[in-house]
């Protein structure tokens, strides 16, 4: 794979970023059914000109967020696993199955009712968190399962950006979204002219931003859209492309990331969890991030190699597969920020909050044991056969 070392800088970050949502959540949970619970909570309500604080960092932050995942996605496209067409499809076909499975799922549970608009929270994979996880097992991970997993949920994330901007726009704008799309199109024009000016395409991205935020789209789709406008030429280190993601990984890794957790699980636990689970909302969340993900995953990929569109490498096997789709149930930042689009009563989103919470955690628990146990065998060889 070409820029390897940007794909290693890549995992390298994901992964420490996760290992840092996981105490930033504990802090937040255990500040929050704290005495000083009331006055953290406030905090993050605050406003600051017409948005909160919550607002800003969900709305704001969360775009340079979204740019990294573009720039990820753009080096993939040309680059990575999914340059060669016939090697991007087993990703591309399990992120399919692990996109409309978890909402079927939770289509069959809630369809009919006011909560069937959360069908898209099972949806989206964690980045950080499920390479985070995958980490934890060190150099007994093939390389093919860290690219299968990387761009696995990097067009699950994208699917869960193609959701955001189609299913959770109540109202249109139409004269702010025009004139952020036109600033997005005079961006590509000076990509095209060859103009690689970072500072350029970053102020054009900030009124491109400002008119989507008016617009009713929410706001962080253009995160995606200035990925693509930035010229990436050949990939090569002196590309602007590479220059930007190279930068935003130490960022998002431990400052944009890190507060979405802190911003986002200030769940004050009472005695109203403790039939959560009974719910329907909760079983089709849980079900479709816990039972659709890694069912939704496997099925999609073994239809596909089956059939003949796609090859399963030599470094993986069904049963790593099957770990890997465990790991693709937590949803954490994905789900909790589409819960916060889908759902308006304050206290189903921090029921839907905790159910994502845990469930994450027991998918994850889940997919790291059985990795652990499938990629060592008792003598202690990594296991690279089909199984």
């Amino acid at each position: 794979m070409k820029n390897n070392k940007l794909y290693k800088e890549f995992f390298q970050s994901e992964k420490t970023g996760g290992l840092l949502l996981i105490v930033c959540t504990l802090i937040s949970l255990i500040i929050s059914n704290s005495d000083l619970g009331e006055m953290y909570n406030e905090l993050w309500q605050m406003n600051i000109g017409k948005l909160s604080v919550t607002q800003w960092i969900n709305d704001g932050l969360m775009t340079i967020f979204f740019l990294l995942i573009g720039l990820e996605l753009e080096r993939e496209i040309y680059h990575g696993e999914l340059s060669n067409f016939k090697d991007a499809l087993l990703p591309i076909f399990g992120a399919l199955g692990g996109i409309l499975v978890p909402a079927g799922i939770y289509l069959f549970f809630n369809y009919g009712s006011s909560t069937q608009v959360g069908a898209g929270i099972p949806m989206a994979t964690d980045i950080a968190f499920a390479l985070g996880i995958l980490s934890l097992l060190g150099n007994r991970v093939p390389m093919g399962l860290k690219i299968f997993l990387t761009a696995l949920a990097v067009i699950d994330d994208l699917g869960a950006i193609l959701i955001v901007a189609l299913f959770y726009t109540k109202t249109i704008l139409w004269n702010n979204l025009l004139i952020a799309l036109a600033i997005f199109g005079v961006l590509l024009l000076l990509s095209k002219k060859r103009v690689t000016s970072l500072r350029v395409y970053l102020v054009g991205g900030i009124l491109m931003w400002y008119f989507m935020l008016n617009s009713g789209v929410h706001a962080t789709i253009t995160g995606v859209l200035l990925a693509f406008a930035i010229p990436y030429k050949d990939g090569s280190k002196t590309s602007t492309s590479y220059k930007l993601q190279h930068f935003l990984h130490i960022p998002v890794a431990f400052i944009v990331l890190p507060i979405f957790a802190l911003a986002n699980t200030s769940i004050v636990l009472g005695s109203s969890i403790n039939n959560i689970f009974s719910e329907n909302y909760s079983l089709g969340i849980s079900l479709g991030l816990l039972a659709g993900k890694p069912m939704g995953i496997l099925l999609f990929v073994f239809l596909a190699v089956s059939i003949g569109i796609c090859t399963l490498p030599k470094d993986l096997s069904w049963k790593s597969i099957t770990g890997v789709g465990f790991l693709g149930g937590i949803g954490f930042t994905m789900s909790i920020f589409i819960t916060l689009l889908a759902f308006e009563e304050q206290e189903l989103i921090n029921k839907a909050k905790l159910v994502i919470l845990i469930t994450s955690l027991v998918a994850g628990l889940i997919g790291y044991f059985s990795l652990k146990k499938i990629l060592i065998k008792p003598e202690g060889k990594k296991e690279l056969i089909h199984q």
